[in-house]
């Protein structure tokens, strides 16, 4: 086989490598659905915890680089504090090196070669994908799939590589790395940050030494230096971000920066005292050892100092004495909706019903606030009602095309017809946001005509007014907290609110033919409470579409 051949199949082994890992990695954050958002809920200021967390979020995601984006992205977007976020960070170390252990499997029994396991894997799964109905044996197939695609990309590039296993090129290359440290880990540093991922440069060296070309000296080093190569896709992540969200980045830089000084000294001095080790070749599972006992032991070593590299990445990003505060609600939102939390599809759902929330409580208030202008005849007050509705509108622009980019990630089943769910209640807030507008104006028509309304009707408006907000209220913290009694709160306000609408309808008209109340009061009576019924039309719709997802 020529040396192009050669290449070719190494980059292919490469490129179904990763592309195997992201398969996989889909898959497993498909299974564990609502386990992985649920440990956004365990981020206290409990350091350990957050370590955990962290740990557990990247094994089943399969990236520290995209667990690290996504903490830069909380922090960003304010649901993180930088405290919390330095033991997430610490924790995605750890969770790197399962995938280190996965492409070390290849080497713990001939049933478990590439070659031998990889084709029976894809063939059963996808087979199953194929013809099975069943959305749990679907999504355990996709993971068996990328699963065995990772490893016939091992056996590519194990397979290009092995020609070459006793060339001078690769033992004077790795003599040189070996012998002046600083050279290893800068080469370590550089293919990771290129390839923008730890886990495929730990899996390259990992193929070197499944074919004897690496030496213990030097990939120790090179190993240190990936650590460090996987904080470049963090760093340019945090470009345009919050200088909190910079330092967040920083300690991810920081942290492994410290680790491979620490280690790679520690090892220099080991490898002078063992030189017949440090020349010896090295084989898959002990750099998975290594990467492993690096990355436990350095968070080991400086969570206890994690308020240290706080304080250091402060000094290295200097906060603005006096930030503006952001008062714009659109611009909350817009903040909030950090893209960089895409790299999770199940923190992204999570995020955009926070916001959907969020959304549906400055609704809230400019609905009582219309309620407000249109029984005082308060032209002030309709006139901040408004400027809340031309915000509320940017906010819902702002979702819609989160919620765009949400939905062609790779969801689940459920996830999707939640995603469907918060592109209805988005529009159904804003209708709120409008009938809220409406209602604000006859606050104005009033006051423009010397309109006042009798005792009455004050009474009759006020009685339904209090119902439709109830059920709003309900309505939003069903879609927050799936809670079947809120939505069985907002079901019986419905019924009350149609009731009393025909009610009161009926009512005013009669006054109306009676001659005890003015025309033009019975046209702004009878209109806003057909906006109040419309409002509770409206809170139904978003609890019955929680409903459905319960």
């Amino acid at each position: 086989m020529s040396g192009i051949e050669l290449s070719f199949k190494f980059i292919g082994g490469l490129g179904m490598f990763l592309y195997g890992m992201n398969v996989m990695a889909d898959g497993l954050e498909k299974s564990a659905g609502d386990k992985v958002k649920n440990l956004l809920g365990l981020l206290t200021n409990n350091r350990l915890l957050a370590v955990l967390v962290g740990a557990a979020i990247t094994g089943v995601i399969q990236s520290s680089s995209a667990t690290t984006v996504m903490v830069v992205g909380f922090v960003n977007a304010g649901i993180m504090q930088l405290g919390q976020a330095v033991g997430v960070i610490m924790g995605a170390n750890i969770g790197t090196t399962v995938t280190a252990w996965i492409v070390s499997m290849s080497e713990w029994g001939a049933f478990l070669k590439p070659e031998f396991l990889a084709p029976l894997v894809i063939g059963v799964c996808v087979f199953t994908i194929l013809f099975s109905k069943d959305e749990k044996k679907i999504t355990i197939s996709e993971i068996g799939v990328g699963f065995g695609i990772l490893f016939i990309g091992l056996g590519f590039m194990s397979g290009a590589i092995g020609p070459y296993k006793d060339a001078p090129i690769f033992a004077k290359a790795f003599a040189v790395l070996g012998k002046n440290p600083l050279l290893g880990i800068l080469a370590g540093t550089v293919v990771t940050g290129i390839i923008q991922s730890s886990s495929a440069s730990v899996g390259i060296l990992q193929t070197l030494a499944m074919n004897g070309v690496v030496n213990w000296n030097s990939a120790i080093f090179i190993t240190l230096g990936q650590n460090i190569g996987t904080c470049v896709t963090a760093m340019i992540s945090s470009i345009g971000a919050s200088k909190t969200a910079k330092r967040a980045a920083v300690i991810h830089l920081l942290f492994n920066v410290i680790g491979a000084v620490v280690f790679g000294v520690i090892m220099f001095l080991f490898f002078l005292f063992n030189k017949k080790l440090a020349s010896s070749s090295i084989n898959s599972v002990e750099i998975s050892i290594f990467h492993t006992i690096f990355n436990i032991s350095n968070t080991l070593i400086l969570l206890p100092f994690a308020d240290k590299l706080v304080k250091l990445s402060g000094v290295m990003v200097k906060e603005e004495t006096a930030e503006i505060e952001v008062v714009d609600e659109d611009q909350v939102a817009l903040r909030h909706l950090d893209e960089r939390i895409l790299e999770s599809p199940s923190f992204a759902v999570e995020n955009a019903i926070l916001e959907v929330v969020h959304m549906g409580d400055v609704t809230l208030k400019n609905l009582e606030l219309s309620f407000e202008a249109a029984k005082e005849n308060d032209t002030e007050k309709s006139a901040r009602v408004h400027e809340n509705e031309i915000k509320i509108n940017k906010m819902e622009k702002i979702i819609t095309e989160y919620l765009i980019k949400i939905s062609n990630l790779s969801l689940s089943e459920k996830q999707h017809n939640i995603i469907k769910n918060l592109f209805y209640t988005v529009s159904d807030i804003e209708r709120v946001g409008d009938h809220a507008e409406n209602i604000a104006e006859f606050g104005e028509y009033k006051k423009k005509n010397g309109i006042r309304f009798s005792d009455t009707a004050m009474e009759e408006l006020n009685s339904i007014m209090k119902i439709v907000l109830e059920s709003y209220k309900n309505a939003i913290h069903a879609r927050k907290e799936k809670d079947i009694q809120n939505i069985n709160i907002v079901l019986e306000c419905e019924d009350k609110v149609d009731v009393m609408e025909k009610d009161l309808r009926e009512k005013h008209i009669k006054r109306l033919s009676d001659g005890t109340c003015q025309t033009g009061a019975g046209v702004a009576f009878l209109d806003i409470i057909s906006n109040l019924e419309r409002i509770s039309d409206h809170a139904q719709n978003i609890a019955l579409y929680v409903k459905e997802e319960i």
